[in-house]
């Protein structure tokens, strides 16, 4: 390839904002335009998938783009090289096929280029290294467009003739809300079990503070309790008796930092800390790739590219960061041996681990720069994480102690910081609770007790998901693939499968329904194993090891068997999805309300329909007075989803708040308190000219 400056070169991108960035560092004859993303696609109105001649797809322009494409063309034919630099990843590499056949581009030229970082130094890189499109990557991409249009094409019509008309099924999708569904089952199934500890609290000669300490063994045998009655007698064994030192064991622990992100941990990470759904952390971590307008450096890309699976590091971007390192802690805090994070076995590694381009970049200096919060919130996540990454360990002081009372030992255990390492940064262990500070103790020391007790506890069922921990599962399990996971939980969310409690994750009687409907007919759809494997093959096809043809015909060869097989036995049948019961009374009618699902979400429902048809929106009361009219305060959702509260009497009365209100009313004017800001907010007062506000970050 020959770059000249007196040679016209057109690089075509994904997205404008990409453009704006990349124009900077480009000097010579270059223009740079963005696709605005998929340019062609299997049709709407068909399958658009030939089965029996080798699954070939029926591509078509997508409807609203055909501006787009003329423009483009026009720009490629004027242009004496055009150069495809969308995003470095499976559907990148399909997008810049599609470009190659719009434009008719030589499949054999070298007009791929990719970009890690959009920064000067990783658009260089770019450039100085073209490439043929990768026909592997493009047709992985194919079998899992045409494998995901078979399944929803096949299977949707089969739920809409057994449950209703506008359902849908999706290969992933339908996998993750089996899984839901299981953990809900887990739930409800759940048998709690009873079970008692005996727990100290313990002080040295002279001294008023106390140290907790628990049973550990009984004559020489483990304590267990299932019931109160071996625990009133151990306490009372031990009323009178002498709490002795009997063994100490110090060391020294160390503890090594996190691997910098991938996107699975940072998705994980980020619903964690930050509290982001997975689609605001994509949203917002592409914002960050694309680039930001920093002070004193113009519109730079933050951070390498953000779909990646690995836990590489370049050799350049460990040295800025020790150096950023050593400059602001000095040299203790950089590893005697540079850190190896090991990736694991399936990933592509295709790229570097996700980090700031800039290791120097401060999220303080971002911050200055005016960029949003969620951007600055997550970007400083990345540093943080990525800077920690590359420091020596913490080394903490553990303390072990064995305490001795009438043939009873109890345990007790604590920590000082001896080298903070990378918590300075990270994850500072030095503010753990004083509780795991032990006094100085040595053996032989009789200690005084302050209290001696039984104390109840019962066996907790699993926690529903959570968008982080849903993320984890799906890693752990293989289903689908890092960049597929925010858009799989969208769907999900966008069918009324599953819905949110808090931020927790559950499914709906829907979800339910369709998922126990899949279990009966379409196992392997469903079945976690089997999806894990198909996402194996299409990493089989991306590597050129597995015909992609081939793939897609002994996949559809069993589902073909298995639709003919449920619609025989289904012949005449429909699965009912039962109402979901409220304590609400028909107002028309005075028979109870139902929820049920339409078109746009939820809504309550007479049960007597068809005899009475009252229907109303669900509202949702809080414990709230508003503070403008003094009617309720109802809790509402934005379009987006977002939960707020506003006044029972709009529109009439305009009072709304992103603020939760609480039970606490105000000590100045008597009126409802809101919550701003989470656990370590505030409460205020919403009450015109009455500004009360109380600081929660000190309770």
């Amino acid at each position: 390839m020959n770059w000249r400056i007196n040679m016209s070169n057109l690089i075509i991108v994904e997205s404008p904002k990409k453009v704006e960035t990349i124009k900077r560092y480009l000097k010579g004859d270059y223009e740079v335009i963005a696709s605005m993303g998929h340019l062609r696609d299997l049709p709407k109105s068909k399958i658009g998938v030939d089965i029996e001649h080798d699954f070939k797809p029926e591509y078509c322009d997508i409807k609203g783009k055909e501006k787009t494409i003329s423009e483009i063309k026009k720009k490629a034919k004027k242009a004496d090289n055009v150069y495809l630099a969308a995003d470095p990843d499976r559907e990148g590499e399909a997008i810049s096929w599609h470009l190659a056949n719009i434009l008719n581009l030589d499949l054999n030229d070298n007009n791929r280029i990719t970009f890690n970082e959009i920064t000067k130094s990783g658009i260089e890189a770019g450039i100085k290294s073209p490439r043929m499109i990768d026909l592997n990557k493009v047709n992985a991409q194919q079998a899992r467009r045409i494998l995901d249009r078979i399944v929803g094409y096949k299977l949707s019509p089969f739920l809409w003739k057994k449950v209703r008309r506008g359902l849908s099924a999706g290969r992933v999708q339908s996998a993750a809300v089996r899984m839901i569904v299981d953990r809900e089952n887990e739930i409800k199934n759940f048998v709690s079990k009873e079970y008692w500890s005996i727990d100290a609290k313990l002080c040295t000669q002279g001294s008023k503070k106390a140290f907790d300490a628990s049973l550990a063994t009984v004559d020489g045998k483990k304590f267990e309790a299932d019931n109160h009655v071996p625990v009133d007698e151990i306490v009372k064994r031990l009323e009178s008796a002498d709490f002795t030192v009997v063994n100490i064991k110090k060391s020294v622990r160390k503890k090594t930092p996190q691997a910098p992100f991938t996107t699975s941990t940072l998705q994980q990470d980020a619903s964690k800390r930050l509290g982001f759904q997975t689609t605001r952390t994509m949203r917002t971590a592409q914002e960050l790739y694309e680039g930001v307008d920093i002070k004193g450096l113009g519109l730079t890309g933050l951070i390498t590219y953000m779909r990646t699976d690995s836990l590489r590091i370049s050799d350049e971007a460990k040295a800025e960061a020790y150096k950023f390192i050593e400059d602001k802690f000095g040299t203790d805090y950089i590893p005697k041996q540079p850190k190896k994070f090991k990736t694991k076995g399936n990933a592509q590694d295709a790229h570097e681990a996700i980090r700031p381009t800039i290791p120097s970049l401060t999220p303080d200096k971002v911050k200055e720069s005016g960029v949003t919060n969620d951007q600055y919130k997550l970007y400083k996540l990345i540093w943080e994480r990525f800077i920690a990454s590359q420091m020596e360990n913490c080394l903490l002081n553990t303390v072990a102690v064995d305490i001795e009372a009438d043939g009873c030992i109890f345990k007790a255990s604590g920590h000082t910081v001896k080298f903070d390492g990378f918590t300075v940064i990270y994850d500072d262990v030095s503010k753990d609770d004083d509780k795991k500070i032990l006094p100085e103790l040595s053996k032989g020391d009789k200690l005084s007790v302050k209290s001696l007790c039984g104390n109840q506890h019962f066996t907790q069922p699993p926690a529903r998901y959570t968008e982080g921990t849903l993320v984890k599962a799906f890693e752990e399990n293989g289903i689908g693939r890092p960049s597929t996971y925010a858009s799989t939980i969208k769907t999900i969310f966008d069918r009324n499968y599953v819905e949110r409690e808090g931020k927790q994750i559950k499914p709906t009687i829907l979800g339910e329904v369709i998922t126990n409907l899949m279990l009966e007919h379409f196992n392997r759809i469903v079945d976690l194993k089997f999806t894990a494997r198909m996402e194996d093959d299409l990493d089989s096809i991306e590597e050129g090891k597995q015909d992609w043809t081939k793939t897609l015909d002994s996949f559809y060869a069993d589902f073909e068997k298995t639709l003919t097989t449920a619609e025989d036995v289904m012949d005449g049948k429909r699965v009912k999805i039962p109402d979901e019961k409220t304590d609400q009374v028909c107002e028309v009618c005075g028979k109870p309300m139902v929820i049920k699902i339409g078109k746009f979400g939820k809504f309550l429902a007479c049960s007597g329909f068809p005899d009475c048809t009252n229907t109303k929106k669900i509202v949702i009361e809080t414990d709230g007075i508003c503070p403008y009219c003094g009617k309720k305060i109802l809790q509402k959702k934005s379009k987006r989803g977002k939960k707020y509260f506003g006044c029972e009497d709009n529109p009439k009365c305009e009072f709304m708040t992103w603020d939760t209100p609480v039970a606490d009313k105000c000590p100045d004017c008597g009126s409802t308190l809101f919550q701003k800001g989470g656990k370590k907010g505030k409460l205020i007062c919403h009450k015109t000219d009455c500004g009360y506000e109380k600081d929660l970050s000190d309770e």
